[in-house]
């Protein structure tokens, strides 16, 4: 999973994978058939571990905009871990694909999508509970809201401070309607 969040689907080799494993490439592809089914199961490994932050964040957070606070807040800290990749596995690992990889850069795409529309319907929720205005635009805050996100994931990348990816979060708040 490492491998594929830090240096992307594409320019990840069989032998880094296979070094990286302990195993020879017979191996791998016995285990896992080939190097595609291999990042799908990392993908979903990530998903059910550093990407479900924003899930949890949904349930326990009393207010949609404490919910978005507290998601750019810890996808900020998270991004710049340096016990892990920096940024988000979803945005790096497949945003440049040769053509015969199209399918796998669409369904990471598909994913993104999908949890841009958990933030959304989170921020639907808060509008139906009267905690978010009735004016807001759902949608429209979503879309910016998982911008920021991707965006703080180039950032970490380029090696910005947990304080700079603090301040971006914090200051992306500043647009929440009041």
């Amino acid at each position: 999973m490492q491998l594929f969040w830090q240096r992307g689907y594409e320019t990840t080799s069989t032998r880094e994978i296979t070094t990286a494993l302990g195993i020879t490439s017979a191996e791998l592809y016995a285990l896992f058939g080939d190097k595609e089914r291999l990042y799908n199961e990392a993908i979903a490994r990530y998903e059910a571990n550093a990407g479900s932050y924003s899930a949890r964040i949904f349930r326990e957070e009393r207010t949609a905009r404490s919910a978005v606070e507290r998601m750019l807040l810890e996808a900020a800290r998270d991004m710049v871990d340096p016990n892990r990749p920096a940024g988000c596995m979803l945005v790096t690992s497949a945003m440049n694909c040769a053509p015969n990889s199209d399918h796998v850069q669409a369904r990471i795409s598909q994913l993104r999508l999908e949890a841009e529309s958990r933030l959304r319907a989170r921020i639907e929720q808060g509008i139906q509970e009267g905690d978010v205005p009735e004016t807001a635009d759902a949608a429209s805050l979503a879309s910016f809201y998982s911008a920021i996100l991707q965006g703080l994931t180039i950032q970490a990348r380029d090696g910005a401070s947990a304080q700079t990816m603090a301040q971006i979060a914090k200051s992306a708040m500043l647009a929440w309607p009041s």
